[in-house]
C-alpha cells in the first residue's frame, strides 16, 4: 500500500513539473513567433557573436525590446550567450537556425508558433462559445489568412512542381494544353497564382468565403498581367455547379466549410467526366486515442477548437474541426460519388495527406 501511494506521488510530482514545463514552452513560442515577425532569426543565422545593440541595429529594431528577447531566448536554450567583458554576447546555433527561419524552408517550425498568439486573442470568445454554444467569424482573426498563406508556401507553393502535382500523373500535360481550374478555399491563392503563371493557357478560377484575401489576391495576380485568372468572393454552402471544370484543388480547406459534405457533393457535381479533385488536409484520426503520437496532436486539437470548429459553427454549420480524421474524411468523398480514392503524403509535411481522386 505504501509502495503504491510512493509511485502515485512520484507520479503527481512528474505531472506538476510537466505542467510548468508547458508554461514555460508556451510562453516561449509566443517569443519564438516575435523572432520570426520581425526577421531576428534570420538576422542572426550566420552572425557572429554580438551585443544586443549589434543585433538590434543589423535588424533595425529598439534595443531594449530585443534585449529582452534575447533573454527569453537564452533561457530557454534557443540562442547562445556568453560574457565578453562587461557585455554579453549572442549567437543563433546553426544547427538551430536550420529550424527558425525562413531560408530552412519546409523546416521552418517558427512559422507555427503565430498560430499561438493568433488564436489567443479569440480566447474570451472561446469560452463566451463554451458557456452559450455558437462560434466565432472568421473576421475575429486579423492575422489568420497571412499565417495560412505563409503556412501554405511552405508545404505546398515550395513543393508545387516538383512533389505536389507528381501526385496527379498526366496533370502537368493537361496544365500545358489548357484546362480549367478551381480552386476552393483559395485565401490568398499563391497557389494557383504561380500555376496560371507556369501555364499560361489553363484557366484558373480561385473561390474563397472572405473578402480581404480575394482582394489581395487580385491585386497580385494584376501586378503580375495575368489574364488567366479570377477570383470570387463565395459561401460554398450550395455549391451547385454542372461538369464545369477539369481540376478542382483544395487545400487545407474542406474541414472548415460550414457543410463539408455539401461541398464535396457539389465539387462532384462540377467536375467534368474524367475530371480530377485534389485535396490536402490534415493527416490523423478522428478517434483522439489514435493521435497520441502525432508529432503536431496538441497543436492541431487547439487550432481546431479555437479556429476551424468554431468558425464552422458560427456559420450554423457541422463544425467538424481540423481533426475531422481521414476515416471520416474518406466517408465524405465516398458518399460525394467519389469511389476511388488514393491518399498519399510528402516527407516536408508532417500535417496533412494528400487525397487524389477522379469522377468517373
Amino acid at each position: 500500500m505504501c509502495r503504491i501511494h510512493e509511485i502515485d506521488t512520484t507520479q503527481q510530482v512528474d505531472f506538476a513539473d510537466d505542467l510548468v514545463d508547458m508554461l514555460n514552452k508556451g510562453a516561449l513560442a509566443l517569443m519564438v513567433s516575435v523572432g520570426h515577425r520581425t526577421g531576428l532569426f534570420d538576422t542572426m543565422s550566420g552572425m557572429n557573436p554580438a551585443t544586443s545593440e549589434q543585433i538590434a541595429s543589423k535588424a533595425g529594431l529598439d534595443e531594449r525590446y530585443v534585449r529582452e528577447w534575447l533573454g527569453a531566448m537564452t533561457v530557454g536554450r534557443i540562442i547562445e550567450a556568453v560574457p565578453a567583458g562587461e557585455e554579453t554576447l549572442f549567437s543563433l546555433p546553426d544547427k538551430h537556425a536550420r529550424y527558425l527561419t525562413r531560408a530552412a524552408g519546409s523546416d521552418n517550425i517558427a512559422l507555427f508558433t503565430q498560430y499561438i498568439a493568433e488564436l489567443g486573442s479569440v480566447e474570451e470568445d472561446i469560452v463566451r462559445c463554451f458557456r452559450e454554444g455558437g462560434g466565432v467569424p472568421y473576421e475575429r482573426y486579423p492575422r489568420f489568412h497571412d499565417i495560412m498563406a505563409e503556412d501554405s508556401g511552405q508545404s505546398i507553393v515550395s513543393s508545387l512542381f516538383d512533389h505536389v502535382l507528381p501526385l496527379m500523373p498526366g496533370m502537368v500535360s493537361k496544365l500545358v494544353a489548357g484546362i480549367d481550374v478551381l480552386d476552393i478555399g483559395c485565401g490568398k491563392a499563391r497557389a494557383i497564382t504561380l500555376l496560371a503563371t507556369r501555364f499560361p493557357k489553363s484557366r484558373f478560377i480561385g473561390y474563397d468565403l472572405c473578402a480581404e484575401p480575394i482582394e489581395e489576391a487580385r491585386r497580385r495576380a494584376d501586378e503580375l498581367g495575368l489574364t488567366n485568372i479570377s477570383f470570387a468572393q463565395k459561401d460554398l454552402t450550395e455549391f451547385d455547379v454542372r461538369g464545369e471544370f477539369d481540376l478542382i484543388t483544395a487545400f487545407d480547406a474542406i474541414h472548415d466549410q460550414a457543410r463539408p459534405d455539401a461541398v464535396l457533393e457539389g465539387i462532384y457535381r462540377a467536375l467534368k467526366p474524367g475530371g480530377t479533385f485534389f485535396m490536402q488536409d490534415i493527416a490523423g484520426s478522428e478517434k483522439p486515442q489514435n493521435n497520441l503520437e502525432h508529432p503536431l496532436g496538441g497543436l492541431l486539437y487547439t487550432i481546431s477548437c479555437m479556429h476551424c470548429m468554431t468558425v464552422s459553427l458560427a456559420q450554423g454549420g457541422m463544425g467538424l474541426g481540423a481533426m475531422w480524421g481521414k476515416e471520416q474524411a474518406l466517408r465524405m468523398l465516398d458518399q460525394a460519388g467519389f469511389q476511388e480514392v488514393r491518399t498519399r503524403n510528402l516527407d516536408h509535411d508532417i500535417q496533412n495527406n494528400y487525397y487524389i481522386m477522379s469522377k468517373a
